[in-house]
């Protein structure tokens, strides 16, 4: 399936640091990009932090500096991660992944969520 699937939440306490993974494994040449979304209750999904097949990487202004993105291009499967540091109660949120799908596979691009997994930090 061309569904990425996410691990990793889980309740944590401020200050302390989590990690979440993600694995794309169908048509991994037709993925432009990938990234980290989430949404907080009574809120719309907002990016997180985004990267490129080049590695180019993109943060949130509430992301810059406290959490990192990284990406792994396997044979078959793209493995994306998020490193979590100094959490804050504000972060919590169900994260999504993110994965763009383009040439050659799609005309255009277009966008294949997770299922979301959650993340919540206690005060």
């Amino acid at each position: 399936q061309v569904q990425p699937v996410e691990s990793g939440g889980g309740l944590v306490q401020a200050g302390e640091s989590l990690s979440l993974s993600c694995i794309a494994s169908k048509d991994t040449i037709c993925i432009s990009s990938m990234g980290w979304y989430r949404q907080a209750p009574g809120k719309g999904r907002e990016l997180v932090a985004s990267m490129t097949s080049g590695g180019y990487a993109t943060y949130t202004d509430s992301a810059q500096g406290r959490f990192t993105i990284s990406r792994d291009d396997a044979k078959g499967a793209v493995y994306l991660y998020l490193q979590m540091n100094n959490l804050k109660p504000e972060d919590t949120a169900v994260y999504y992944c993110d994965a763009v799908y383009g040439t050659p596979c799609l005309d255009g691009n277009t966008d294949f969520w997770g299922q979301g997994t959650q993340v919540t930090v206690s005060s």
